[in-house]
């Protein structure tokens, strides 16, 4: 089973709008950083949207944050971009008749929702500043190396 990365690409697009403001935000363009088609990055950008975290101009090729970034958690991306989908699924087909598959539902639901809740709560607590922030603490990193 693939593992979507929607979420990580959501991210992804929202701190090259912040880092790259100053250039030619196309979708070409942001497509070439997250190695995916346009038309994906033109998807995510309407979930954006709608979920007003960026704000866009039908012809235009300029998205902006509407937001501080301090002001957009990463669980508001989350939602954006999933719904309120869980993070973890158990599998709903394994053998009523076996003692692991008739139980195995029942046993990992709390543990799933337990690390659901920590999840949240963590995405809740960053924001996008704390993701720019870091990215720009990472390339000066190898800047520094290059010297």
């Amino acid at each position: 089973m693939r593992v979507s990365t929607r979420f990580s690409d959501s991210i992804h697009l929202l701190a090259y709008i912040k880092i790259y403001a100053d250039t030619k935000l196309t979708s070409d363009a942001i497509a070439r950083s997250i190695e995916t088609s346009p038309v994906v990055v033109r998807r995510l950008m309407s979930k954006l949207r709608q979920a007003g975290l960026i704000t866009t101009t039908p012809g235009t090729a300029q998205p902006t944050l509407a937001k501080p970034l301090s002001q957009i958690s990463l669980l508001s991306v989350f939602y954006a971009i999933e719904g309120d989908k869980p993070l973890l699924a158990v599998d709903p087909k394994t053998n009523p008749d076996c003692i692991v598959g008739g139980n195995i539902q029942t046993v990992l639901k709390q543990y799933y929702q337990d690390a659901q809740t920590a999840a949240e709560a963590r995405l809740a607590k960053t924001s996008l500043q704390d993701v720019v922030d870091n990215i720009l603490v990472e390339q000066a990193k190898k800047d520094a190396g290059k010297q």
